[in-house]
């Protein structure tokens, strides 16, 4: 027996074999992703894209069921492969996500249908499309489940397939979860899953029912809060939330809110609301919220009216601190200043356990605290101090890991962003600072428009191929917090 608690090394199937199970068994789930494009191309007569999303979905189900049922062999996981396997798994979701753009001719070639793929799988919002009107309602809908499966990530998928696959859930969620450690609100941690996925679906409904009271289609209905939920950003027009009115402006903002809020918060506040002021974590994500608002709103005033630019200002605010993507003023005609604010909310993210991406408000909680108490000890050397979040000691691992993380994200941030400078002036296609840098803590925050050449209105197309291909890397690496895309490459990993 193992350290892990699975059998001797000898008795299990090979490492390849066990990852390819499980990574089949995801890709044949989320064959599953086309049936929403499916039945809204029946309903709108789109017979082509139907026939494409058909055909993709049956070759995605083939494959996976080949990698899941004929060449895997199921066995138990130790951390370091649940490791492996979520990342896999992502990879896996992306390749397989391209053949609908690919077979619908919507796409031309596989860079730009990976670089899609991976931004609605990720929830980053990115598009290759200046105006996703030109595309039915069928592939419309397709983008939009892509970001809706993603919200939740593939521990969504998990739920049905871990009875399957004797698998170590726990270890397979530290690997994905949206935060410092997985939380469990029930024993089982399926279980878990299942709760965290009823509030995940109620939260849309309600918000198709609230969205399609106002001004929207019930297809923009569904297919904005999809997008808003999972904090994905991918909408149904060019100008995003701007092409809708007020009420439902305001409406999606409260959903972007809620979406960025810790969704085992949500449960555990079912029953006493006051739960959500009790939590530190929810007061500084409340409070980042409020002051960016506040800031946006006093640099903007002179923009329009005042419920205009107030309504700009929050709707801004949210949009980028939980990382939705969704615009209503174009924040890259904005003062340097506030430019400069817009980058730096894409760095902060809403709370852990939520459906947002970057840092998280929880680990900015836990960077000022414990910098606060490192700067106290240098004054008292001799002193015992110890930093408290929310009135709680902080453990040290929790200290210690929260540290090498923003480490690591802030070394992948320059590092992408001096690559995508080189790639793209290589091909001839040199992109401005503020193209590159915003582009790429846009991809790493999984948030989707950025500043400059990328700015909302605008698209990724510009973009050299060997730009998109690494923006569509970061993206994979943010939405997975960094750690389990990056030990792929080292020996770590696949050390028996």
């Amino acid at each position: 027996m193992t350290a892990h608690g699975a059998i001797d090394s000898g008795l299990r199937p090979p490492r390849g074999r066990r990852l390819l199970y499980v990574v089949g068994a995801v890709v044949t789930a989320t064959s599953a992703a086309t049936l929403p494009g499916i039945v809204t191309g029946l309903v709108y007569r789109e017979w082509d894209d139907v026939a494409a999303l058909a055909v993709g979905g049956a070759v995605i189900a083939t494959i996976g069921l080949a990698a899941w049922r004929v060449v895997g062999r199921p066995g138990p996981f130790n951390t370091r492969e649940g490791l492996a396997v979520v990342s896999l798994a992502w990879i896996a979701m992306t390749v397989a996500g391209t053949l609908p753009y690919l077979l619908s001719g919507a796409i031309s070639g596989p860079t730009d249908a990976v670089f899609e793929s991976a931004a609605g799988f990720t929830t980053t919002g990115a598009t290759v499309f200046p105006d996703p009107a030109v595309l039915s309602h069928a592939l419309l809908m397709w983008r939009a489940t892509t970001q809706w499966i993603g919200g939740m990530g593939v521990i969504v998928l998990f739920v049905a397939v871990l009875p399957l696959l004797g698998v170590g859930s726990v270890e397979l969620a530290r690997a994905e979860a949206p935060g410092p450690e997985p939380e469990r609100l029930t024993p089982r941690f399926q279980q878990t899953a299942k709760r965290l996925w009823v509030i995940y679906l109620g939260l849309t409904g309600a918000e198709v029912v609230l969205l399609a009271a106002g001004d929207m289609s019930l297809f923009e209905a569904v297919a904005n809060s999809m997008t808003t939920v999972s904090t994905g950003g991918f909408s149904t027009t060019a100008d995003s939330l701007g092409a809708f009115g007020a009420y439902s402006q305001w409406v999606v903002v409260a959903f972007m809110f809620l979406a960025g809020t810790s969704f085992a918060l949500h449960f555990r506040a079912r029953a006493h609301v006051s739960r959500y002021l009790g939590n530190a974590e929810f007061r500084l994500y409340g409070s980042i919220v409020i002051a960016a608002a506040a800031l946006i709103g006093i640099g903007i005033a002179t923009d329009g009216t005042a419920a205009a630019s107030v309504r700009d200002a929050v709707f801004s605010a949210v949009s980028l601190v939980t990382g939705t993507g969704y615009h209503t003023a174009n924040f890259g005609a904005w003062t340097g200043a506030l430019q400069v604010l817009v980058v730096a909310l894409m760095f902060t993210g809403a709370m852990a356990g939520s459906t947002t991406g970057a840092i998280k408000t929880y680990r900015l909680g836990v960077l000022t605290k414990s910098s606060a108490a490192g700067l106290k000890r240098v004054a008292y050397p001799d002193a015992v101090i110890t930093p408290r979040f929310g009135g709680r000691p902080l453990p040290e691992a929790i200290v210690r890991n929260t540290q090498t993380l923003f480490l690591f994200y802030m070394m992948v941030f320059v590092t992408a962003t001096v690559g995508l400078a080189l790639v793209d002036a290589a091909s001839g296609s040199a992109v401005d600072l503020v193209t590159a840098t915003s582009a790429v803590a846009s991809a790493l925050g999984n948030i989707g428009p950025g500043l400059a050449g990328v700015g909302p209105g605008e698209s990724y197309q510009a973009i050299a191929a060997g730009g998109k291909w690494l923006l569509a890397f970061v993206m994979i690496v943010g939405r997975l917090e960094i750690f389990p895309m990056l030990l792929l490459f080292t020996r770590y990993l696949w050390r028996r």
